[in-house]
């Protein structure tokens, strides 16, 4: 029996023998405080005398509430004993200060699965300043974990509802088996279908299903380090720029994506009118198109259109230029 469950069945039992003590005294003439009383001072066996004499039939209740009672006081108190010295109840307090938490957070990233993957994507997360609400099944391996978790079956809907679905940014499953991150991804996209879906496969074969069973982008983090390597091995300079721009959190210089809305004022002005590299010191490295073609290093005569992707190298501040330049010039 889970030990939240006996503490409330213990509780309930030592309720229940005192409403029935109190109830049994009032019926043999005490009156509701002084029957209360009587009732406590005899579970308890605290011994103080009778409130008032006592005839056979008083006496023989009290016999009877001794009997049942003290067991069922000394069973209560060992339960919530063993529930203090165990760290039961701070478990549980902590997990309903952490579930009020997360009822707060509003465009957090949910990570499903705390192995090797999910832990270096919640790293980079963090280092970023993203909010992270972690589901894993185990809480032995969220123990310590300096973000918000969810300890449960991540195929389960409730977990997922949880952990914020209906208000989260993006989903990355990163779970150990294709088949887990398949299901994920399908129950993700019935409860949000405009949610961010990044899942894992460690299969090339299994990519094709994930997209289908609703992922926006499917990495397979195998694939991605041997390329990785095999980079290094041909252009390390290149490899390794592009390595500390986009993971390393200490170099000024950042890569960053900016979503032309459908009100901005830069709509129907092509990119020398905006003059983002004048008016901001950004580089614009490539504009990828509302139907998914990218065009690396821009003509300036390029127009730029709703939903458009501009994408941009820079300094924090400089990108922040980019930002307000995009939504505000």
């Amino acid at each position: 029996m889970r030990p939240l469950r006996r503490i409330r069945l213990a509780l309930f039992a030592l309720l229940a023998v005192i409403v029935v003590g109190t109830a049994g005294y009032v019926v043999l003439g005490f009156n509701v405080l002084d029957a209360l009383y009587q009732t406590v001072t005899t579970v308890t066996t605290v011994g103080f005398r009778e409130v008032r004499p006592l005839g056979a039939v008083g006496q023989m209740f009290t016999i009877a509430l001794i009997l049942v009672g003290v067991g069922t006081a000394l069973y209560a108190f060992s339960v919530l004993l063993e529930a203090l010295i165990e760290g039961h109840l701070r478990e549980h307090l902590g997990r309903r200060r952490m579930d009020r938490t997360i009822e707060r957070m509003t465009g957090h990233i949910i990570v499903c699965g705390w192995g090797r993957v999910g832990a270096a994507s919640v790293a980079y997360l963090g280092s970023v300043g993203e909010r992270v609400v972690v589901i894993d099944r185990d809480p032995a391996r969220l123990e310590g974990l300096h973000h918000a978790t969810v300890v449960g079956d991540v195929t389960d809907d409730e977990v997922l509802k949880a952990a914020g679905i209906a208000r989260a940014r993006a989903l990355i499953a990163a779970l150990d088996t294709d088949a887990d991150n398949v299901y994920v991804t399908l129950s993700s996209r019935a409860l949000r279908p405009d949610l961010v879906i990044i899942a894992r496969a460690r299969n090339e074969s299994s990519k094709s299903k994930l997209l289908r069973a609703g992922a926006d982008r499917v990495a397979n983090p195998q694939l991605i380090g041997g390329r990785r390597m095999a980079a290094f091995a041909l252009q390390p300079h290149v490899a390794e720029f592009l390595d500390v721009v986009m993971h390393d959190e200490t170099l000024d210089y950042r890569v960053e994506q900016f979503e032309v809305a459908e009100d901005s004022p830069l709509l129907g002005r092509t990119l020398h009118d905006a003059a983002i590299r004048r008016t901001t010191g950004a580089l614009l490295l490539a504009v990828r198109r509302p139907s998914g073609l990218f065009l690396a290093n821009p003509a300036p005569h390029t127009p730029i259109e709703a939903h458009a992707v501009l994408i941009a190298l820079g300094t924090a501040d400089q990108l922040d230029g980019v930002r307000r330049h995009v939504c505000e010039a």
